[in-house]
């Protein structure tokens, strides 16, 4: 009675240890999946990428209008209309050198203007 209960109990962890055979037709299929996800992944993180570019673009303020100046941190209306009232700048410190910005506002927006 051992031995067949020994042998019984060495069949059940034979059957569940063997590995599972797969078909090529569902080894395709999971690789298509993994393929579509990685694809729309690739694509996710591109966008953002490129989002990230476009907002880090640079605003001429010998060229920009008073609402794309007003859009810069801590730039008001008013302030965005002294800058345009003002020009040409030959560099952007001229802000703060004209006393339009203050040295804490021109740090705030520094990397994002620009005088050509």
């Amino acid at each position: 009675m051992r031995i067949s209960l020994v042998v019984a109990l060495f069949a059940v962890v034979l059957t569940g240890c063997s590995p599972r055979d797969r078909s090529p037709d569902a080894i395709r299929e999971q690789t298509a999946r993994a393929t579509s996800t990685a694809v729309r992944d690739a694509k996710a993180v591109t966008q953002g990428v490129v989002q990230g570019i476009r907002q880090q673009r640079t605003i001429n303020v010998n060229k920009a209008s008073v609402k794309d100046l007003s859009s810069l941190d801590g730039v008001d209306d008013m302030t965005a209309q002294r800058i345009v009232d003002h020009r040409p700048y030959k560099d952007s410190y001229e802000l703060v050198t004209k006393h339009i910005l203050s040295k804490a506002q021109y740090n705030r927006i520094a990397g994002k203007i620009e005088a050509r």
